[in-house]
């Protein structure tokens, strides 16, 4: 039986670094992956971004609401799940991947369990677990419940200090009132922080 492996940390922590890197060590191998990623993360629209300056376009946008299940499976049948046209025979899947999971609704999540149970196909979801109030975000929490392995990517602070806390700023000025969901954009960007470094920006506010 494959299983869902959840690989959590702070911004800046390597996540989608590693993902591409995951997607290169299979792919070293001659096996095929797919790259996945919500449809709420319009950074880079169809593409996932690493820090590093590397961007590869994704396989599957999953959009709200969607069966992530039934999308995967077009996609691992070589279908445009677009047109629904049927195409040439193709390699089977040896690993979805899939990048900014915490956009997830937990329902898609519980579709991820099911295809590493249910369809034998190994799922390796990156994330980070809290939004900039601390407060978990659902796809987050459910990985966090259902998840076979978790595997916590570190950063640090900058203090030097491990990084736990995401904090958002808007024109630069760190803010604590918002939205959960803000992407990336001119104004709004974030910082990862340890907890005594969170508290001292706070004024000792959690959520």
């Amino acid at each position: 039986m494959a299983k869902l492996y959840f690989r959590f940390g702070a911004m800046n922590s390597g996540k989608s670094t590693g993902l591409l890197q995951a997607a290169f060590n299979y792919e070293e191998r001659g096996q095929r992956v797919v790259l996945a990623k919500p449809g709420v993360d319009t950074k880079g629209e169809s593409a996932i971004i690493s820090r590093l300056g590397v961007t590869r376009a994704v396989d599957l946008v999953i959009p709200a609401g969607g069966d992530v299940r039934a999308l995967f499976a077009a996609i691992a049948r070589g279908d445009d799940p677009a047109a629904l046209v049927p195409h040439v025979e193709v390699d089977p899947v040896a690993c979805l991947l899939v990048d900014e999971a915490q956009f997830l609704e937990p329902e898609q999540v519980d579709d991820l369990l099911r295809l590493a149970v249910l369809d034998d196909v190994p799922v390796l979801a990156y994330g980070i677990r809290t939004d900039f109030k601390t407060h978990a975000f659902p796809g987050a929490q459910r990985l966090l419940e259902v998840a076979h392995s978790l595997e916590e990517l570190k950063t640090i602070c900058r203090c030097g200090r491990k990084a736990i806390f995401n904090t958002r700023r808007v024109n630069g000025q760190i803010v604590f009132d918002g939205d959960q969901v803000a992407i990336d954009g001119d104004e709004v960007s974030y910082e990862s922080l340890c907890a005594t470094c969170y508290l001292s920006e706070s004024g000792g506010r959690l959520g």
